[in-house]
């Protein structure tokens, strides 16, 4: 055994050991409960103490540095304790606490942030503590983002905001925003933007909740009326914020290149096709055709996860945030929404259901998954944006857009 294979064993023999001490067993299969933005469900008695520990451990947030909050790991040791806190049923709340903080902010942040941003913002996001939500689109600037007209006027000690945003994931539950606002009217759209961040808790600032063909609504609007962001919350220099936003878009692919699961809860796919299709005398599933579509999901979704496994393996366990995001995050979406599909599939008539007591919860939530997961190849640019960026900067082809 090599010497960092040996370092990380070790490593996960004393994951193995904090987890067994720490993780409440109660919690085992309440991840669905507490791993969703749906706060109704309040976080308290051992889920508290969970995320309490969590926090002071740092591996809430695991590869952030230990100065603001996190758990200083490697990529390789993170992937090592994912895999430990999955093997005893055990699950991180804290990405879902922060909202954007932790898988887009926070890192955004990390590199562009002064060190008194880091101090005052990091650790609570570290921590689940304070929530963060993005204002990015607009009514009139959804993929022609640099459009956006939400204004920022120079007050002295504070800029004063004006305009609306659209689709801002988890606004109405938030203590903070990240937005891109226009600073400067008299040059190129893109050259006069800059990257805010405030409080949502102040007079100068409405939500409205969007209500989602899946019954949930994780989307707002949100109004900006005089509302007001401190002088020393400008990320990044200013009029420079599409250079911020861009590499904030870059980790938020990244996030979302696992291939979550959709539909059916997260379970297998065979045994689900087993209680729903059944079994021939041979002991194969009686569809022909779903165990030869079944057999090809299954290996594409073994492709990303390896594809995934040696994007992290070859950058020594440091992994970098590139273009590459965008090739993932399209293959993630191709995999999470395949599964959705199948999974309704195999349970036929039962994965129509919506409500009623002719439907259990799990063939419930299959459907609302598989209506929500509609919005994955939107969502975080869409798969014909990540396409675009896939064909420029990672194939070299020439830009065919217009330029702003």
């Amino acid at each position: 055994m090599s010497e960092a294979n040996a370092k990380l064993e070790q490593f996960r023999g004393e994951a193995r050991a904090w987890l067994a001490a720490n993780f409440p067993r109660s919690l085992v299969g309440k991840a669905a409960v507490y791993m969703t933005y749906d706060l109704d469900v309040p976080m308290e008695g051992d889920a508290l103490a969970w995320r309490t520990a969590l926090g002071e451990k740092g591996w809430g947030t695991p590869t952030w540095p230990t100065e603001y909050g996190g758990g200083g790991l490697s990529q390789m040791e993170a992937r090592v304790l994912q895999e430990e806190m999955h093997a005893i049923g055990a699950f991180n709340p804290i990405p879902i606490l922060a909202g954007m903080g932790v898988t887009m902010v926070g890192p955004t942040v990390l590199e562009y942030g002064t060190e008194d941003q880091k101090q005052r913002h990091l650790p609570p996001i570290a921590r689940g503590e304070v929530r963060w939500c993005l204002g990015y689109s607009e009514p009139n600037a959804g993929s022609d983002l640099a459009s956006l007209a939400t204004k920022a006027v120079d007050k002295g000690d504070y800029w004063e905001i004006n305009g609306q945003k659209i689709w801002t994931s988890g606004a109405d539950i938030s203590q903070w925003c990240g937005a891109l606002v226009r600073t400067d009217v008299n040059v190129g759209k893109r050259d006069g933007i800059s990257f805010l961040m405030f409080p949502m808790d102040q007079p100068g600032v409405r939500t409205r909740p969007i209500k989602l063909i899946a019954g949930a609504s994780p989307f707002c609007e949100t109004f900006f009326d005089n509302a007001r962001a401190d002088k020393k919350d400008l990320l990044g220099k200013l009029n420079d914020g599409w250079s911020v936003g861009k590499r904030l878009l870059q980790h938020e692919r990244q996030s979302q290149t696992g291939g979550a699961p959709m539909g059916g809860g997260g379970g297998s796919l065979q045994e689900l096709a087993k209680k729903y299709v059944g079994l021939d005398s041979a002991g194969k599933l009686r569809d022909e055709d779903l165990r030869l579509r079944l057999a090809q999901h299954l290996m594409d979704a073994k492709t990303h996860s390896l594809t995934l496994a040696r994007v992290a393996a070859e950058s020594r366990g440091n992994a970098k945030v590139t273009a590459a995001a965008s090739i993932l995050k399209n293959s993630a979406t191709h995999v999470a929404q395949a599964r959705a599909e199948l999974t309704l599939e195999i349970m036929g008539g039962n994965g129509l259901g919506w409500e009623g007591e002719s439907f259990n919860d799990e063939e419930i939530n299959a459907v609302r998954a598989w209506l929500s997961g509609k919005a994955m190849s939107i969502y975080g640019g869409s798969f014909e944006i990540q396409n675009n960026i896939i064909s420029k900067n990672i194939l070299g082809l020439p830009e065919t857009t217009q330029k702003g």
